[in-house]
């Protein structure tokens, strides 16, 4: 909001929360009326698409969704839990200043992750005012363009995921089609091409007052160091708006890759085609980078994309495998391998923390971990892991106790015999020598880590994927 805001206007909500004041279906009778408006018989829509956007009953579920997710302040250092009081006092003002064409979206602020390839993403966190309207946009939008999307398309969709992904991959293995084109698209969703992300997005909605307020989002700008530069292209991650925007700009290329009759697998810019022979995988590769580089004027990373086998590609974080007659979806080698190292450093003998810290964050990086790739096989590499992490616990405590005097009462402790327990406490054998070794693992066995509050990996493993069958179960009998 660019002007003054207003608190004494009349209609305003009272109470300290906004609460909806229309029934739960408005917004749905006004996206109906606005789409399906009787233009040729001269009758104009009671609701346009804008109103229901505006609704109270929508807006009040957008800052619902903005404050549960938190997210970090823009550029005007509004933070989530100031939004419930803003919008008691200024929601009508806020309707007003979008229906009358002033309302004006701040920049977003730029963020630098570190990706895992040693890059750098770039990500643009709008104000929280902001998030909300994007928010409230994407609520009446989303059913509208779900109706256009592809059923290959898993990306920034509800009730879709990237294992529905994974399981649509493997069936087309199953198949026989055992060769995979892996397009990378290079810094997609800054390179989106606003005009004809607008050809696109008004192909299906005619309200001009929505696709005006898109484009202010869209042209919104960037500031970095305190400097506001213009964005002619793109759509910056990490604004409410921009998945289901990436969505619609490549909707022209899942339909021609269904016109072609090809099987794939996309998640947002993420996309995989399954065929029978490695002459036709060059082919798909060539004529799919000549579509998505001359129709939809992307990058296509030429490097990073490749042909071969879905058991050596990564894709989501998995790779399939094949072994006798069993076809299965394993996690890649890469995560595996920054798993160990995050681990490792976790479990630094030069790290500070009491050990009921370090496993606290243990268990919240495991928890994480295996809530993402539990739909992978891995059981025996779990059982190692554990064993691995147990080990480390134990070169960590054996360093902290450092001398003579501490590792012989502290051996007593755990039920050695006085002379045993003497004679390793001056051993001169290294760290990681003495974990592993007999002394330590049948004192600080596995029920001594468990009164620790050391993670059952295997057993949340178990649960956690038990707890999708079931789901998948009940679905499936919905």
């Amino acid at each position: 909001m660019q002007r003054e805001q207003k608190t004494g206007k009349s209609g305003c909500p009272a109470g300290d929360r906004v609460e909806p004041k229309e029934p739960q279906g408005a917004q749905n009778a006004g996206i109906r009326e606005a789409e399906n408006g009787d233009s040729a018989n001269g009758r104009e829509p009671e609701r346009s698409l804008l109103e229901a956007i505006l609704s109270l009953n929508n807006v009040w579920e957008a800052q619902e969704r903005v404050i549960a997710n938190r997210g970090s302040a823009g550029i005007d250092g509004m933070a989530v839990e100031e939004l419930n009081e803003y919008l008691i006092k200024q929601y009508p003002e806020l309707c007003e200043s979008i229906r009358g064409g002033w309302y004006k979206p701040k920049p977003v602020k730029r963020v630098e992750i570190p990706k895992a390839d040693g890059g750098k993403r770039l990500l643009g966190v709008p104000t929280v005012i902001d998030r909300m309207v994007q928010q409230a946009m994407v609520q009446v939008l989303q059913p509208i363009f779900e109706q256009t999307f592809s059923d290959s398309s898993f990306g920034f969709r509800p009730k879709r995921n990237a294992h529905q992904a994974m399981q649509r991959a493997k069936k087309y293995y199953e198949e026989g089609y055992k060769y995979v084109v892996d397009l990378d698209l290079e810094k997609y969703f800054d390179t989106v091409n606003h005009d004809l992300l607008i050809k696109m997005v008004r192909e299906t909605v005619k309200d001009e007052a929505v696709i005006g307020l898109i484009r202010k989002f869209l042209k919104s700008g960037v500031m970095v160091d305190g400097l506001v530069s213009q964005t002619e292209q793109g759509t910056p991650q990490g604004g409410n708006l921009s998945p289901l925007l990436s969505n619609i700009y490549l909707t022209k290329f899942d339909k021609m890759l269904e016109e072609r009759g090809h099987k794939f697998v996309r998640y947002a810019d993420d996309c995989n085609i399954y065929v029978k022979s490695p002459r036709a995988a060059e082919r798909v590769m060539e004529g799919c980078i000549k579509f998505l580089e001359g129709k939809l004027k992307l990058r296509v990373n030429r490097k990073k994309s490749a042909t071969g086998s879905p058991t050596k590609l990564k894709f989501l974080g998995f790779s399939l495998y094949q072994w006798k007659r069993k076809i299965g979806i394993r996690v890649h080698e890469k995560p595996l391998k920054r798993l160990k190292e995050k681990l490792k450093a976790m479990t630094s003998r030069k790290r500070g923390g009491t050990i009921e810290q370090i496993l606290a964050e243990i268990i919240r990086l495991m928890n994480g971990w295996l809530g993402y790739y539990r739909l992978a096989d891995m059981k025996k590499y779990l059982q190692g892991i554990s064993e691995w992490l147990r080990r480390r616990i134990r070169q960590l405590y054996w360093k902290r106790w450092k001398r003579v005097r501490t590792r012989y009462e502290n051996l007593i402790k755990l039920g050695l015999p006085h002379d045993k327990a003497w004679q390793w406490a001056n051993t001169r054998k290294g760290y990681w020598c003495i974990a592993g070794s007999w002394i330590l693992t049948i004192t600080m066995n596995n029920r001594y880590f468990e009164t620790l509050g050391f993670p059952n990996i295997l057993g949340r493993y178990a649960e956690l994927r038990e707890r999708a069958r079931l789901l998948e179960i009940l679905h499936g009998t919905c």
